[in-house]
């Protein structure tokens, strides 16, 4: 009966310890969400249109800077980088 005792102890402690488990992995989220393919096409789109975003001003941002340094580069008058910098700025100049 000791034995016994112990096992069940035993036993319930592992199953607490694989509540916790799952509780920190939230599978319940998860399997809630699966449940739910309208919030799943929602969620997505949204995360979708942030990634997008996020990329359209990095990429902006990048590219003026970008132009801010090969703007310097024009200045500093390098002489075969120079004529080929310039002529790429004007070329940006005139399509804005």
């Amino acid at each position: 009966m000791d034995n016994e005792g112990k096992q069940v102890k035993k036993l319930s402690s592992r199953i607490q310890q694989l509540s916790i488990s799952l509780e920190k992995a939230k599978i319940m989220e998860y399997v809630n969400l699966m449940e739910d393919p309208k919030r799943l096409l929602v969620l997505n789109f949204a995360a979708g249109l942030a990634r997008g975003l996020g990329m359209a001003v990095g990429f902006s941002i990048l590219g003026a800077v970008a132009i801010l340094i090969l703007r310097r580069l024009v200045v500093l008058n390098l002489p075969l980088i120079g004529d080929y910098i310039a002529e790429l700025i004007k070329l940006v100049n005139r399509s804005m």
